[in-house]
């Protein structure tokens, strides 16, 4: 045998351990709803939580992500990629869609979900204490904010007498769920509502010309992943048309909206990454009883309401948790 050759082999025989070790590590599935790029900070808090546990990207765990960019109908695919993969807990945060379709593709895999609505009305747990099958996760006040949201624009505009709300079709079980809770908060806050619908990026420019049509005052845009892919863009566009609007997302306040009401992102985002590190270690996902996160944040532009004629009153600024001027 040549010199060069069995240094070959043994440079292969060398390096068949390493290979070996990274073949048995275990392999989170991870399905993003919307970017890379826009979930930086969620990302950054789920492997806080994974650390806290022990586990580490590269270290004793791989990670596989898909991305849906927003697009809801791209979830059954995705997901069927990941289970073919065989990955040993699935990651479904950031909507009820998501879960919703990793519930339904797989019986086996441990699924841990993120979602903003009730999980029980969702069909995802049959108990919060209790969420038996292979399926656990976090809750976050989202849905459950809505009439706060109509509340908060209602006492930062004075005089307004109707508001739109923005809902996504395809997300029916958000759309139909806050819809009527929407529907019976503005009655009794004495506001008209006005049902409006997109599911994509190319849907909004009709949706804003529609809002003029309608003599809106204001604009509350649910919870959704097409809306929380394209924060910013709505942002500029609530400001271009000069339609005071809240969602949850920081990001769309950053980007030039006016005010975001929501659940933390970043601390459930954290909780997803410590129960996927424990069923890692070995706890099975019906005996995790599902989080409920509890911490909300306030985001006001102050530049935006500037723009707009409007005065934020002293209460509202006392309770933000952070202005952007």
């Amino acid at each position: 045998m040549r010199r060069r050759d069995f240094i070959g082999l043994a440079g292969g025989m060398l390096a068949w351990p390493r290979s070996s070790r990274a073949q048995a590590m275990p392999v989170i599935g991870f399905l993003g709803s919307a970017s890379p790029a826009l979930w930086a900070n969620y990302l950054k808090a789920f492997h806080q939580g994974l650390a806290e546990t022990g586990i580490v990207e590269g270290r004793n765990v791989a990670i596989e992500y898909r991305w849906t960019m927003g697009h809801n109908d791209r979830l059954p695919a995705l997901t069927a990629e990941l289970v073919r993969r065989q990955v040993a807990v699935l990651a479904a945060p950031g909507s009820t869609p998501a879960a919703r379709v990793a519930k339904s593709a797989t019986s086996t895999i441990p699924v841990v979900f993120q979602v903003g609505t009730d999980p029980i009305a969702a069909g995802l747990v049959v108990s919060l204490a209790r969420p038996g099958g292979n399926v656990t996760g976090v809750t976050n006040l989202n849905t459950e904010l809505g009439p706060k949201r109509l509340e908060l624009l209602r006492d930062l505009i004075p005089g307004v007498t109707s508001v739109a709300f923005l809902v996504n079709p395809t997300n029916p079980f958000i759309m139909e769920t806050m819809s009527r809770e929407m529907q019976s908060a503005a009655g009794k806050l004495g506001l008209q509502l006005h049902i409006l619908q997109a599911s994509t990026e190319q849907d909004f420019e009709r949706v804003f010309a529609t809002l003029a049509g309608l003599r809106a005052g204001a604009l509350v845009i649910a919870p959704d992943s097409v809306f929380i892919s394209n924060s910013a863009q709505l942002g500029e566009l609530t400001l271009r048309h000069a339609v005071p609007a809240i969602t949850q997302f920081r990001e769309f306040a950053a980007g030039g909206g006016l005010m975001s009401y929501g659940g933390s992102f970043t601390e459930a985002g954290r909780l997803v990454g410590v129960y996927t590190g424990r069923i890692l270690k070995g706890e099975k996902p019906a005996d995790l009883p599902v989080v409920q996160a509890t911490k909300v944040e306030l985001v006001i532009n102050l530049k935006t309401a500037k723009a707009l004629g409007l005065t934020v009153p002293n209460a509202l600024l006392n309770r933000a948790d952070e202005l952007i001027e």
